[in-house]
């Protein structure tokens, strides 16, 4: 496997690369950063191999408050157009499905805790969809969905939401669920909003998110196997 230069898009200092870090750190790949929080300039495409985007608390379509989101979503288009690796989680994937022309919008309800994906059958036409386990619990924490983008493998649902990630051919994966979680970020996001939650179908609180902390394992398995595919294209 080729070592490869990932740069990572940061919203938010709570919202790390988890899991991802380590895998990288082992397979020899270097990482570099924009903290757009902190309003440190993209990169252009050719300093990097591989864009990942990670999640934040804004939406996709909330450029006039962060004004930000419209030159990451440009970036990431140039990055999908010219054959970049591209990988983008949670409000991530729906920038993603932003720069491919789909609609990203509030879906008028919440997700936010550990609870199962499937795939969808027509998971089997992407490379990706041979690497998902069915089902699988995985961790949440989002409240906006978006249209699959024309060209895209929808790749699997939950009982809430059924766009939960995409293929674009064998360079580009969007995830809304977060495989990448570990417990460091779990801890993160919920010092960050815990307190705000109430339980209810589909939202967990802190402690029951938790407690729940065997399914980091199985969610890590997966994005491995999605982060080996990636970089062996």
């Amino acid at each position: 496997m080729p070592a490869l230069r990932i740069h990572w898009l940061q919203h938010v200092p709570f919202e790390g690369l988890g899991q991802i870090e380590p895998w990288a750190h082992r397979h020899g790949h270097t990482l570099h950063c924009t903290r757009l929080h902190a309003d440190e300039p993209l990169p252009p495409p050719q300093d990097f191999d591989w864009l990942i985007i990670m999640g934040g608390p804004m939406g996709a379509y909330e450029s006039d408050l962060h004004p930000f989101l419209s030159a990451e979503i440009d970036l990431i288009r140039v990055a999908i157009r010219t054959g970049k690796r591209v990988l983008g989680i949670c409000l991530g994937a729906q920038l993603m499905a932003a720069a491919l022309g789909a609609r990203v919008y509030a879906s008028g309800h919440k997700e936010i805790g550990w609870f199962p994906v499937e795939a969808v059958p027509e998971a089997t036409h992407s490379p990706f969809g041979d690497d998902l386990p069915d089902p699988l619990t995985v961790f949440h924490w989002h409240g906006d969905t978006f249209d699959l983008p024309a060209g895209a493998v929808r790749l699997a649902r939950s009982a809430l939401f059924q766009q939960q990630g995409f293929a674009y051919g064998d360079r580009v994966l969007a995830l809304q669920f977060h495989p990448e979680m570990d417990a460091a970020g779990l801890a993160a996001l919920t010092d960050a909003f815990g307190v705000r939650l109430k339980p209810r179908p589909g939202v967990q609180s802190a402690a029951e998110m938790c407690a729940l902390d065997h399914h980091f394992a199985p969610a890590q398995r997966l994005l491995e196997a999605w982060l080996t595919r990636l970089a062996r294209t």
